[in-house]
């Protein structure tokens, strides 16, 4: 819906009103400005709209109009031409790949285009189970809403790919393109395995005219080759290329989603490209304001991913390596990037230190920019991104250093609880989270550890910590940790367990907002000046 369509307005609690402007009719219904935005209240919204699309034909959109007074409206939107039975196409969209990208996207593209039917599809018949379940294959805060109102309405999810492609108006691509582990471009370069396959499928089974999406993060030049799979396998039917990337961040994804910063479509600057460009660009226009939605040409979208990734690790390793100085110089690193945050040309964003950066894509998409510098022959450029994913292995390493020797120099058959092992908070994603390195850097050192996470499966944990990593700066393999080095680790659900008769806590990124690092030693109850700072805020604490 562009923006200035809805005039915001006021309505008492516990009426409805109707009122119209320039052919727009506006049913407005109280809402309670101080729940949550994906609140209980707004199933019986969704109903009501919902059958103002089955009954009427009308296309429409919520609006969740938030004041300063206590109460707001929702706002279901609909073209009153509609209501004289004029009927239009209804949009088919396909997502293929069911993951933490495509899940959440689809999904809130379902509950702000409910005239548009949504199916995600993926070749895993336990994730899509899991996705037609009340238990989501993923957690993300207000996600199990979103779902739970559109579910069986206008989004579902299949395993029936070909179908469901075959169907569709617009195919967004959404699959795994992680780091390659071997040939030519090993421990850099994207593997786009998966997304080739998809290519080739779409090829195979597209009956009629298709927009291609590129909703996963890919290599530049990557709809080039797509293109040609798509052109050459095909047979008569034409396809247009785009490229959506995500600017998710795990944890606030679906506010993300509801109010992006800005969302960016890459196409070909021909006719069909930008017919092609103006299509996607409709459907999020229903709810993000048309200033927000941003064009460019196919490579600069593709690019505009890594490089926003790239950005942002790059402060994360900053401040982190600020933080070694502070400790060196008696610096508090609060303190220095608080002053430095003031600095409008700076911001504060991204500027608390940590143990590191993690998740699945800041490594990867480094890697993979410092692939792309080589191959364009840019070896200073590639060696400046490098770095930054240096400084993050260093930050872990130093991290784990500084606990061993604050508890004299051996953490040997010391019990230490870690709480949190996701990377960040409000997820349960384990993916290159720095709480990896952290705890088979103890358990190399003999310690016991115990973990908690309430978002993360005993079952993930040992898995992880069993995994047989890939080094990125040398491709091989690095020796997997054996189950006698596992076995030390524990896995409670609860956290009060996780610390009981603890010689040591620590708390990673997922874990809490404290963020602490804590031992016990010999004297009571007597706490330290605070050190300025390791991968974060630490102190210790002696009996």
């Amino acid at each position: 819906m562009k923006s200035g369509l809805v005039r915001t307005e006021r309505n008492p609690c516990g009426r409805a009103a109707i009122s119209g402007r320039n052919g727009v009719r506006k049913l407005l219904i109280p809402w309670n400005g101080s729940s949550s935005i994906v609140d209980a209240n707004v199933d019986r919204f969704l109903s009501l709209q919902q059958r103002m699309v089955d009954e009427q034909s009308t296309t429409g959109e919520i609006y969740l109009q938030k004041s300063t007074s206590s109460c707001s409206s929702l706002a279901v939107i609909f073209d009153a031409g509609l209501m004289s039975g004029r009927r239009s196409k209804m949009v088919k969209i396909c997502c293929v790949g069911a993951g933490y990208v495509g899940g959440p996207t689809m999904a809130v593209i379902a509950l702000k285009c409910p005239a548009v039917e949504v199916v995600v599809v993926d070749i895993s018949v336990a994730r899509i189970t899991a996705w037609n379940s009340e238990q989501l294959p993923i957690y993300e805060p207000g996600l199990d809403g979103v779902v739970k109102h559109c579910r069986g309405r206008n989004l579902f999810s299949s395993t029936d790919i070909e179908k469901h492609i075959a169907r569709a108006d617009i195919i967004f691509v959404s699959v795994n393109t992680p780091t390659k582990t071997r040939g030519l471009g090993a421990g850099k370069a994207a593997d786009l395995t998966y997304w080739e396959n998809a290519a080739r499928m779409i090829a195979d089974v597209a009956k009629a005219d298709k927009i291609v999406v590129e909703k996963s993060t890919v290599p530049v030049k990557t709809a080039e080759a797509i293109e040609k799979i798509l052109i050459h396998n095909s047979r008569g039917v034409n396809f247009q290329i785009l490229s959506n990337p995500e600017f998710l961040a795990e944890g606030t994804a679906i506010k993300d989603l509801f109010n992006p910063d800005r969302v960016l479509i890459g196409g070909r600057e021909t006719p069909e490209g930008k017919k092609a460009v103006q299509a996607l660009k409709q459907v999020y226009a229903n709810w993000v304001p048309e200033d927000r939605i941003i064009t460019t040409n196919l490579w600069s979208a593709e690019l505009s991913k890594l490089a926003a990734n790239a950005f942002l690790a790059q402060r994360i390793s900053s401040v982190n390596a600020i933080s070694a100085l502070c400790e060196a110089t008696g610096a508090d690193v609060a303190e220095v990037a608080y002053a430095i945050g003031k600095d409008t040309r700076i911001g504060p964003r991204f500027l608390s230190a940590s143990v590191g950066f993690g998740g699945s894509c800041f490594q990867k998409d480094i890697l993979n920019l410092v692939y792309i510098c080589e191959c364009h022959g840019l070896p200073e450029v590639a060696n400046y991104w490098k770095d930054v994913i240096k400084i993050n292995d260093y930050q872990k390493s130093r991290f784990v250093n500084r606990v061993v020797s604050s508890m004299f120099n051996t953490v040997s058959e010391k019990k230490i609880a870690v709480l949190g092992f996701a990377f960040k908070k409000d997820t349960g994603d384990t993916r290159e989270t720095p709480a990896i390195d952290v705890c088979k850097g103890l358990l190399g050192d003999k310690a016991k550890v115990c973990i908690y996470d309430p978002q993360v499966t005993e079952e993930q944990i040992q898995r992880d910590l069993a995994l047989n990593k890939f080094d990125w700066d040398h491709p091989v393999h690095l020796q997997p940790m054996s189950a006698t080095e596992v076995k030390p680790v524990a896995v409670t659900r609860d956290a009060y367990e996780a610390t009981k008769g603890r010689t040591a806590s620590a708390s990673s990124p997922s874990g809490t907002s404290s963020r602490s690092w804590t031992t016990s030693g010999s004297t009571r109850a007597c706490r330290s000046r605070r050190s300025c700072s390791t991968a974060a805020t630490w102190w210790i604490r002696r009996r």
